[in-house]
């Protein structure tokens, strides 16, 4: 049985931009994403690393890269799941839920991209469920698929456009996937293959604004990693109650924006300027 918390799934389309990869003065993606009525995001390079021994913190090489199973290694080399808010503490693995607020990873100086302390930062569940379902073109503009192998979820930036050369990105609703208020489920199709894009064909749409959030997986309490290419868990900075937090959550038939984590499993950080 998959893991999951709520959903369905959506599309696709793009935008044009004159730049290609992270700014070299912001170290953002080029695509801009509104999260509110008011208010555009940028998306860093991928999903925030952290190491242990060196006390370090890093941006992943390529969107795609995830750490696996490696990351149940919390004090020994690279980890990429984290319990709620530890931007303070990334190792922690107390049981006790209660025992974890919120200090936001990107209060963090992460070299080479946004050196200022406090460059970055983690959406709230309400700037989630926007950019899912309340922009405009909502669901036209993200999709489900795999990039490199890696299954994932496919963003694509504000301004709709056509896909580039080479390239053709199918958005999910025409395959089945429907929202249903704040979520968008599909229990009979598995999505992940609505998009097979190599690595090639995936620069064309990094490079013209797209963000890809690999399927991570999530760490339980007892620090396994379950869900490798099958689930992606991204933690909100908005709590729940005392014991969880809101987080994004989607499997190949499902995707939630507003689904909840208890606050003491790992899930993946994308943080945004």
């Amino acid at each position: 049985m998959k893991k999951l918390f709520i959903v369905t799934l959506a599309a696709l389309g793009m935008l044009a931009c004159s730049e290609n990869g992270p700014s070299s003065t912001t170290g953002a993606l080029p695509g801009k994403f509104s999260v509110s009525a008011s208010k555009q995001v940028q998306f860093s390079p991928g999903n925030l690393q952290y190491n242990a021994g060196a006390k370090t913190w890093r941006f992943a090489i390529n969107q795609y890269d995830t750490i696996g199973s490696q990351s149940s290694n919390i004090y020994d080399g690279w980890i990429d799941l984290y319990g709620w808010g530890t931007g303070n503490n990334p190792t922690n693995a107390n049981v006790s839920a209660q025992d974890y607020t919120f200090v936001d990873w990107g209060a963090n100086t992460i070299p080479y991209y946004g050196i200022q302390t406090g460059s970055w930062r983690t959406l709230s569940k309400d700037e989630w469920v926007y950019l899912f379902c309340n922009r405009a073109k909502a669901d036209s503009l993200f999709a489900m698929g795999s990039v490199n192998g890696v299954n994932g979820v496919i963003l694509l930036p504000d301004n709709y456009w056509k896909n580039p050369a080479g390239v053709t990105l199918v958005v999910s609703s025409s395959y089945g996937l429907t929202m249903n208020g704040d979520n968008y489920d599909d229990k009979t199709n598995d999505h992940f293959i609505d998009n097979k894009l190599t690595i090639n064909q995936w620069y064309l749409l990094e490079n013209n604004g797209a963000v890809f959030l690999p399927a991570a997986g999530i760490r339980s309490s007892n620090q396994d990693i379950s869900s490798i290419n099958s689930g992606g868990y991204y933690w909100s900075s908005t709590p729940k109650d005392d014991f969880s937090a809101y987080a994004l959550v989607f499997t190949s038939e499902s995707l939630a924006p507003q689904s909840k984590a208890t606050r003491n499993l790992g899930l993946s950080v994308r943080l945004v300027r």
